[in-house]
């Protein structure tokens, strides 16, 4: 390769990515070269015209190649982009990087919330056609949606208007009962040991592998739900991510939360040192959306009487499954998904997505999360599509929408239509019972002038929104003893409780307060005996 030490300077990069360029380039370069050289000097003037010509038979031959060799030729960032093209991410043996894990929650049960179960079902099958294998993949979920008596399509979860199946197929590895908050810290944590019931699988990973967890429920001020109590709170959570760090059994951490004031499970709690990247569907204030519901546009189909989709949730996933992931970052997926969750800048019905933790992994490749699917290879990156607002409603409010397009189709006995209605109105009526009854103890305990805004009091931005978690969780306690089960609508009042703690308020006091307010109220139905209690 000594006759490269010739070549000037001024060789460009793009003449070297070019085969063709670089051999006509190199063949000219050289005939003016030799031709010019004190050898052709001494030739006799035949010796010269056979050496040119020899030269110039040269120069055809190998413009003759260059077309064969052009598509042979790669330069070394092409041969890495190809290479990775043919590694699947769960795939230990054949990715560098490790194997990827995958941790999948539906927190809620009931047709109602039909959406959360597809969110989780749509997102396996992304997964799964990235390459994670099923072994790598955890799913909670609490699997009474598909053959639920009210699903139109027996067998089957749709999580667009249009979409296919996303139920086929996905491992039942913690329902029903087993879908707990105590299961998941075990899960997450690898220790099978500690597991009760469902599959046993955990997330058994190396130092050299990543984890992508996906939540999709209600949420509240601190906490997530779950379809069996105790709800997740905020502190307990970040205290599992921590121990899994300390295990050193990860490289890096990417986490997507679903659910109503979700940023406020993080806010002020987590930190950068963990390797893990943190976005949520909404701040630590507002609500997230439900979308693709009945009478919106687009509608779900016409048999369908609940939401399909969360507006976060479907912005990521439909983002995922409409572009390379080898090339697109987790930057830009989370640039549109903010985008689409906000609905365009209206967020009077749409939430702020919110990230937290370690941002520099922001620019890492998607597909080290979320697979790759060779079937988006000629996808771009990253391209925005039209701009189009969804109708959505809040997460609070789906369930009273779904009643009520049961009740409209109900096309049944006259009884039936009055058991819906009153379903409908008791659902109501303990809804405006914990508003009321909160609204109330704030007032018993600060002063009928300083109660309400104690009780709705924001703490100081990156801060948690309370002091003493123990406390929280023993307020909830107290209330609902009196008072009757939060439900997941009554999630939203957790702010009340976190200030009542910051406000040092004894548990004797809040115990009388909620006597005081709740006395003459018979919760029935709502009694945590039968729900289990929120904390």
């Amino acid at each position: 390769m000594a006759f490269l030490s010739l070549l000037p300077l001024s060789l460009s990069i793009s003449t070297l990515q070019n085969p063709q360029n670089f051999i006509i380039f190199i063949s000219s370069f050289y005939f003016t070269k030799f031709s010019s050289t004190s050898l052709m000097a001494t030739m006799s003037s035949t010796s010269r015209i056979i050496a040119l010509l020899a030269l110039l038979s040269l120069q055809i031959s190998w413009l003759s190649e260059a077309k064969r060799w052009e598509s042979n030729i790669r330069m070394p960032t092409d041969k890495e982009e190809q290479q990775q093209e043919q590694k699947k991410p769960g795939d230990a043996e054949s990715d560098v990087d490790g194997t990827t894990w995958a941790l999948l929650v539906a927190g809620s049960q009931g047709f109602g919330n039909y959406r959360h179960q597809a969110d989780v079902c749509h997102a396996y099958q992304i997964l799964k056609r990235g390459g994670l294998k099923e072994e790598n993949i955890v799913v909670f979920m609490y699997d009474d949606i598909a053959n639920n008596p009210l699903n139109p399509r027996k067998g089957v979860i749709i999580n667009h208007p249009n979409g296919e199946d996303v139920y086929a197929g996905v491992p039942k590895d913690y329902t029903g009962e087993h879908v707990t908050a105590e299961n998941l810290y075990a899960v997450l944590l690898g220790n099978k040991n500690a597991v009760k019931g469902g599959s046993g699988k955990v997330i058994d990973s190396k130092p050299n592998d990543r984890i992508f967890i996906y939540y999709s429920d209600h949420g509240g001020p601190g906490v997530l739900g779950m379809p069996n109590m105790p709800f997740l709170y905020g502190k307990d959570f970040i205290e599992v991510l921590k121990k899994k760090h300390a295990l050193k059994s990860y490289k890096e951490m990417v986490i997507y939360i679903e659910a109503c004031e979700s940023g406020s499970v993080f806010e002020g709690l987590m930190t950068e040192d963990l390797n893990i990247y943190v976005t949520t569907a909404s701040n630590a204030e507002e609500s997230s959306w439900g979308t693709y519901c009945p009478g919106m546009d687009p509608s779900p189909p016409p048999e369908f009487m609940t939401c399909l989709g969360d507006l976060y949730s479907i912005a990521w996933m439909e983002d995922s499954e409409t572009h390379n992931l080898r090339k697109e970052t987790i930057s830009q997926q989370i640039d549109k998904v903010k985008e689409r969750t906000s609905n365009y800048n209206t967020y009077t019905a749409g939430s702020h997505v919110m990230e937290y933790g370690n941002k520099s992994i922001k620019p890492e490749k998607l597909y080290l999360y979320h697979g790759f699917d060779p079937a988006t290879a000629n996808l771009p990156p990253n391209r925005l599509p039209i701009d189009i607002k969804l109708g959505v409603v809040n997460q609070r409010d789906a369930d009273i929408v779904f009643l009520w397009e049961k009740y409209e189709r109900s096309k049944g006995e006259p009884e039936e239509k009055h058991k819906i209605l009153k379903e409908i109105t008791e659902t109501i009526k303990h809804r405006s019972h914990l508003d009321s009854s909160i609204d109330l103890i704030g007032k018993i305990l600060f002063g009928p002038i300083n109660g309400p805004s104690v009780l709705r009091a924001k703490p100081t931005p990156g801060m948690p929104i309370v002091n003493d978690w123990d406390c929280l969780k023993s307020m909830v306690q107290v209330f609902e003893e009196q008072c009757g089960s939060l439900t997941q609508y009554g999630m939203k009042h957790m702010r009340a409780f976190a200030n009542i703690c910051n406000n040092e308020v004894s548990q004797s006091a809040m115990q009388e307060a909620c006597v005081a307010a709740c006395s003459v109220y018979n919760s029935g139905q709502w009694n945590p005996s039968l729900y289990g209690f929120s904390a």
